[in-house]
């Protein structure tokens, strides 16, 4: 992780992004959330067919099911804004880490996003991978799926 030379600036950049990528994964799953749930919802005139009402109970359905997404991204926002993100040398919560030359933040699961042009992921807690190397160090090895990887950063 090069660019940037304070610690803390580089970190914080990182950390914005992964705020920011969140927030819109939120208003992504909020929009399909009303989209459908506006579309399910039957106008004033008195009759309507079967096939209005079958798009209706549709629509709902599909409104329910994005519910849950966006229960989903407003607690992971919650992680996030109560995560200590100080500059650290251990893996743990908030650490920034770098192995087999992927860089990941340990929040929360995402996709991949850039900052300054290096692609970092984050990568939840109770992540089978992150349960391998918490505690340690730049420099250690741990072994994850029967494979090795040395920690080359922790930021």
């Amino acid at each position: 992780m090069t660019g940037q030379t304070d610690p803390a600036a580089r970190k914080k950049a990182i950390i914005d992004h992964l705020m920011t990528l969140e927030e819109q994964e939120l208003a992504t799953a909020q929009a399909h959330y009303d989209a459908f749930l506006k579309d399910s919802q039957l106008d004033d005139r008195e009759g309507h067919d079967k096939d209005d009402i079958a798009a209706s109970r549709e629509n709902a359905d599909l409104a329910a099911a994005f519910d849950a997404p966006v229960h989903a991204h407003h607690a992971k926002i919650d992680v996030i804004e109560n995560t200590d993100f100080t500059v650290t040398d251990t893996v743990q919560p908030g650490a920034v880490i770098k192995f087999n030359n992927r860089r990941f933040v340990v929040c929360v699961s995402t996709t991949r996003f850039e900052v300054d042009g290096k692609t970092y992921m984050g990568i939840s807690t109770q992540s089978p991978i992150y349960l391998a190397m918490v505690g340690l160090q730049q420099g250690d090895v741990f072994t994850h799926n029967g494979t090795e990887f040395e920690v080359q950063e922790v930021l």
